[in-house]
């Protein structure tokens, strides 16, 4: 599957949106890279010279994103793909998850994405064909005990895509969300580095207890979930629109 274009991927220098940049290079795209921290984001634009370039931006920062976005049209043309892959995961009981939690929550995962849309669109509006790709979570189809800013957060995402992909459907542009189960990124080491503090299980077993709850008994590789979004970018999935697309094993059944 060949697709043309320029995309750009939130997220880009590590886990889901690395993998997803290199799987749409592989597919034929040109891709821009965004994130806060500039040296990952070069240092992979770098293993594919003039198939990749970096911008640095804060995806909450509305100002940022739009010169950002201004800097990737420089690089490639005007972006006919986006992937919101910029995200973060923070736990703690509800009770003890105050105000800052959880408007970083909201901030990072829902008001990120609604930015880089707001951002992108004129672009495909004017080419009449454009694929947003958001990329939630099964927190986003589900609930999960101690992360309810972020549930919350990814239950927005998903209401948002469903939201857009019926304002959109006669514009050439499809809104879909693809929506991971526990995937092996820096997000899920993080936490099974603090469910070995905080309770004293080796790596093995706190590994064990997230691959549980897939029914297939492990844990999911950031490939598959970028091989959604290609799929999701080709013209074979035209009339795939409002989905949100569970990547887990058969964890969540839609």
């Amino acid at each position: 599957m060949t697709v043309s274009g320029h995309a750009l991927v939130t997220g880009g220098g590590s886990g889901i949106g690395a993998a997803v940049a290199k799987t749409l290079v592989d597919a034929g795209l040109r891709v821009t890279l965004l994130g806060r921290t500039l040296a990952p984001l070069q240092q992979l634009a770098a293993a594919h010279p003039g198939h990749m370039a970096a911008v640095q931006a804060d995806v909450t920062d509305a100002d940022a994103v739009a010169m950002a976005f201004t800097q990737a049209r420089a690089h490639f043309g005007p972006i006919t793909v986006l992937v919101n892959s910029a995200g973060q995961a923070g736990s703690a009981p509800f009770l003890k998850t105050d105000a800052a939690l959880w408007q970083q929550m909201l901030a990072v995962n829902l008001t990120g994405t609604f930015h880089c849309t707001q951002a992108v669109l004129p672009d495909m509006l004017q080419a009449g064909w454009g694929r947003i790709i958001n990329i939630a979570s099964t927190a986003g189809l589900a609930g999960y005990a101690y992360v309810a800013a972020y549930c919350a957060a990814k239950h927005g995402v998903v209401g948002l895509t469903r939201a857009l992909a019926l304002e959109l459907a006669r514009k050439g542009i499809t809104v879909n969300a693809v929506c991971p189960g526990y995937t092996e990124t820096e997000l899920l080491r993080d936490s099974i580095a603090n469910v070995m503090a905080k309770t004293g299980r080796s790596e093995a077993d706190a590994r064990a207890e997230f691959a549980a709850g897939n029914p297939q008994g492990r844990i999911v590789q950031p490939e598959e979930v970028a091989d959604t979004v290609r799929w999701l970018c080709s013209a074979g999935a035209a009339s795939i629109n409002g989905q949100s697309i569970a990547v887990c094993g058969g964890e969540i059944m839609n």
